[in-house]
């Protein structure tokens, strides 16, 4: 795998959370948590149902905005965008993959992928070449031509990874992206998410799944209770 990446230079912070705190009506999900991650890492967040992980995610991914603290991605403050200041920032500097893949149903595997570039203002030829270079070098261009649900999970999965890399984001986030996988799936996304990393793009994932955080990261974050309980650095296997 080849493929341009735009996480800036190694060792620049692209994600800083300082001393967020998320309240929502009848709970704190996240109490005081501050964390850097900066380019070229592969970070991942571990923790019970409820602990505050996937809150977390959407904060850094300006699906929600905290309470209080500030929550920075690639050098801009969330906070200070508006809504729509905030959707084209995450379009443009944020990729996300999702445990259900979240493709649109009636357009091919193509046009998912070329899509999310049209949305930022690419014109439809170039987004279609763009499209299919990823899908080419993620092993499904032969499938471009078909829709989501003729898709096995795995090519599903490297079809909306392909649409999450297609405007070249800061910032890839995966919420539990190998849990609706069979085993021999999951394996082929670990190794695929690893590849982008060893090439440079920067992760931060969700999951519950410890082979994956093993084989995919380079430092595990434990969230408990809202709080950050440790940060471990990983010897990947």
């Amino acid at each position: 795998m080849h493929s341009d990446i735009a996480g800036g230079p190694i060792g620049e912070v692209v994600v800083g959370l300082t001393d967020v705190r998320k309240e929502y009506s009848d709970s704190v999900a996240l109490d005081g948590v501050s964390l850097e991650i900066r380019a070229g890492e592969a970070v991942a967040v571990m923790g019970p149902s409820g602990s505050g992980k996937s809150t977390l995610l959407n904060l850094v991914a300006g699906l929600d905005r905290p309470t209080s603290g500030s929550v920075a991605v690639h050098g801009e403050d969330l906070g200070r965008l508006s809504e729509t200041g905030l959707a084209l920032f995450r379009r443009r500097r944020i990729g996300m993959v999702f445990q259900f893949f979240n493709l649109l149903d009636d357009l091919p595997a193509l046009d998912n992928v070329a899509l999310a570039a049209q949305l930022t203002g690419t014109k439809a030829p170039q987004a279609r070449r763009r499209a299919l270079e990823l899908l080419d070098e993620l092993g499904v261009a032969g499938r471009r031509d078909t829709y989501p649900a003729q898709l096995s999970g795995g090519e599903r999965q490297r079809v909306a990874v392909a649409r999450a890399l297609v405007n070249r984001p800061a910032l890839l986030l995966a919420d539990e992206p190998t849990g609706a996988l069979d085993s021999r799936s999951g394996e082929q996304v670990m190794d695929l998410l690893l590849d982008l990393n060893q090439i440079g793009q920067t992760l931060l994932l969700v999951t519950h799944d410890q082979r994956l955080a093993t084989r995919c990261a380079s430092r595990v974050v434990e969230v408990v209770d809202g709080r950050i309980a440790r940060e471990s650095a990983v010897a990947r296997s």
